[in-house]
């Protein structure tokens, strides 16, 4: 072969060489963008599996990250304390889909549960912001009109509550408009450092079930978690069937209690005699005379 081939050949193989460099094979899942994922100018976004809390992180990706179905929780009142429930998105930009599907209100099966809202209707969602653990959430001014001192505490706090719901989101500042909001409505409450769950406890039940929320599919093992204040963090979970039966009662231990609140996660194991509506019930023995305190009670779907 002459010199002149050998060069020409050698040029063709490292150009095939190199043009196969990097293709993905036929078939090979492609990095998804973390779960939590959202910016000023997001929209609805996706999350994680619906029994595990989705994180919250920005991405560093300068390309749009493909939508993924995914369960996020946003906060409603039940009375007038918060409750959990769940909804699913498509999106990749799940802490500004769980604040739009916040300000959309409760289901009519969630009204007919007692679950309410103190957003006002009419209230949208400009963009949420993210970054080191701080979300910024800016909604329009309809979010600041009309209601007294409870109903615009509540409303912050569910917005507080949906977006640290996140594992990254633990903190979260308010704008209006673009504006920051340092006092909020006509009631002044002062806003003067990013809210936590902390300055909104008053609103927290003694305990708060995350999960299993209101409707959900219960069959046994069934695992429920969440938070709780009780005397020495000690409470019951107690499981009734469609005739009041209890299914199991069993005694849980948070990990803190008596004025600070702490986290649980327990496994409730059972037997369904028979389908249908059942109760997941939080109560404890009153410290004063010990008498049942009933303080969360969750509809759930019950099934062999």
């Amino acid at each position: 072969m002459s010199i002149r081939r050998q060069i020409v050949l050698g040029v063709l193989l490292a150009t095939v060489a190199a043009t196969g460099c990097g293709r993905s094979e036929p078939g090979t899942p492609q990095p998804t963008p973390p779960a939590g994922t959202s910016t000023a100018s997001s929209g609805p976004g996706s999350g994680s599996t619906p029994t595990t809390p989705p994180s919250a992180a920005p991405t560093t990706s300068t390309s749009q990250p493909p939508a993924v179905t995914a369960g996020v929780s946003v906060y409603f009142l039940r009375g007038e304390k918060l409750i959990a429930t769940r909804r699913q998105v498509q999106t990749p930009a799940v802490a500004s889909a769980a604040v739009s599907a916040l300000l959309q209100g409760p289901t009519a099966a969630e009204q007919q549960a007692g679950m309410s809202s103190s957003v006002p209707a009419g209230t949208t969602l400009r963009g949420v912001a993210l970054q080191g653990g701080l979300a910024t959430v800016d909604l329009s001014g309809t979010f600041a009109s009309g209601g007294g001192t409870l109903s615009m505490t509540s409303r912050l706090a569910q917005v507080v509550f949906t977006l640290t719901r996140f594992a990254t989101i633990d903190r979260v500042n308010f704008r209006l408009d673009g504006v920051p909001v340092t006092v909020f409505g006509g009631e002044g409450i002062i806003l003067d450092h990013p809210q936590t769950r902390a300055d909104y406890e008053d609103l927290s039940p003694a305990v708060l079930i995350e999960s299993p929320t209101i409707g959900t599919t219960a069959r046994s093992p069934l695992r429920v978690y969440g938070t709780a204040n009780t005397f020495e963090a000690v409470f019951q979970l107690q499981l009734v069937d469609p005739s009041g039966r209890s299914l199991t009662d069993r005694r849980v231990m948070a990990t803190s209690g008596t004025g600070t609140r702490g986290a649980f996660d327990v496994t409730l194991r059972f037997t369904v005699p028979q389908s249908g509506t059942g109760k997941l019930i939080a109560w404890y023995s009153s410290p004063k005379d010990g008498s049942r305190v009933v303080v969360a009670e969750i509809p759930v779907n019950l099934t062999r």
